[in-house]
């Protein structure tokens, strides 16, 4: 269980595990948060879609509950404001919102450190940069190389429900912005063609971004969950714990010591008022 099991920042009832089975928890702030912090500018359109730029318009975020397909967040860095993006990143809108909390948090990190941290290719490995810092918190963690394909390095959950997939050789640039077809492709599922959810990045995506995704993503504890909004995808593969409040403490001999000194000295019997349940005496009669 995680930590902190105080109802009050728990959102749920139940607790998901495995966490890549949980889904999302349909809220933007989240992952928002780490990028508005840093003073980024936030705007909204007229369908509800919000848009978080970078002050030197490096960096775009697009939360779009709205957009035109199921990518809910897509994120692009550009050397060049008015460039082509350097490398873009997207997580379906049924991707956890920590994994994508996790992958904002460490953009944020990676900003403050300037340019270098978060707009520098990867250091190149048969084009597309060296994956082994990526995929180890998964291999660490029990996750199996996969059955080998051409050009296609992959990774599966020890259930075999989520995978990462890191394709070798030339990708066209465009497609892995606005496909599927992209350098990194992380999903879960029983099926590639209709994944539970998913998320992408491009070649040039900073290592430690999709590094801060995976240690997340491999995190053993649970996800908390309201019942009624977990997919019917992982009734019978998922285990969902209730969340109990957590009980009352049992007092120690010190705090019952402590709690007898703090209590107000016994008043004199003489002093208490007292009061009584019998009717008043009768008055006196007509004298005789």
């Amino acid at each position: 269980m995680p930590p902190d099991d105080d109802p009050r920042t728990i959102d749920g009832d139940v607790y998901v595990s495995p966490r890549h089975l949980a889904g999302t928890t349909g809220i933007g702030d989240p992952g928002l948060d780490p990028l508005r912090n840093l003073g980024w500018d936030l705007e909204h359109d007229d369908l509800g879609n919000a848009y978080l730029t970078a002050p030197d318009h490096t960096v775009r975020l697009g939360y779009l509950p709205e957009g035109d397909d199921d990518g809910l967040w897509r994120i692009n860095a550009h050397r060049d404001p008015f460039g082509p993006p350097t490398w873009g990143a997207c997580f379906n809108d049924r991707c956890p919102t920590e994994f994508v909390t996790a992958f904002t948090t460490a953009l944020a990190q990676a900003y403050e450190h300037g340019p270098d941290a978060y707009l520098t290719t990867p250091a190149p490995r048969s084009n597309g940069g060296d994956p082994t810092r990526a995929v180890m918190p998964l291999l660490n963690r029990g996750w199996l190389i996969d059955r080998p394909r051409r050009d296609v390095f992959a990774i599966r959950s020890p259930d075999a429900l989520a995978r990462l997939e890191f394709t070798k050789g030339h990708i066209d640039p465009e497609d892995e912005l606005t496909t599927r077809n992209a350098r990194w492709h992380l999903w879960a599922g029983t099926s590639t063609n209709r994944p539970y959810w998913y998320a992408t990045a491009s070649t040039h995506t900073p290592i430690a971004l999709l590094t801060a995704v995976t240690e997340c993503l491999s995190d053993p504890a649970p996800l908390p969950r309201w019942r009624q909004d977990t997919h019917s995808y992982i009734k019978g593969r998922a285990q969902l714990t209730p969340i109990h409040p957590p009980q009352p403490p049992v007092p120690t001999p010190l705090d019952v010591q402590q709690a007898a000194a703090r209590r107000p000295a016994t008043l004199p019997a003489a002093s208490v008022p007292r009061w009584s349940t019998t009717s008043r005496p009768a008055p006196p009669g007509p004298r005789r």
